[in-house]
């Protein structure tokens, strides 16, 4: 089965989040996002976005981990 891909758009309403979060996250490693080869558009794979759903139902995102780190760093440095 060949990769299946869609517009930043339909990303975005899927997700329920604005196209300008989608490139930040390209930008930070989250989701990837891939270039369209006639307009070089980002668009995304449909397997990425079922990951990405994944792992917010499951709670384990990157935004939930990335919270406990910098809890971690506050209380090593309110330790010392």
């Amino acid at each position: 089965m060949s990769d299946q891909f869609i517009t930043i758009k339909q990303a975005a309403s899927i997700l329920g989040v604005s196209p300008l979060t989608l490139r930040n996250w390209d930008k930070n490693g989250k989701l990837k996002a891939y270039r369209h080869p006639m307009n070089n558009y980002r668009v995304y794979k449909i397997e990425d976005l079922e990951a990405v759903i994944g792992e917010i139902k499951s709670g384990t995102g990157y935004r939930k981990n990335a919270k406990r780190e910098f809890r971690k760093i506050i209380v090593r440095h309110l330790s010392d």
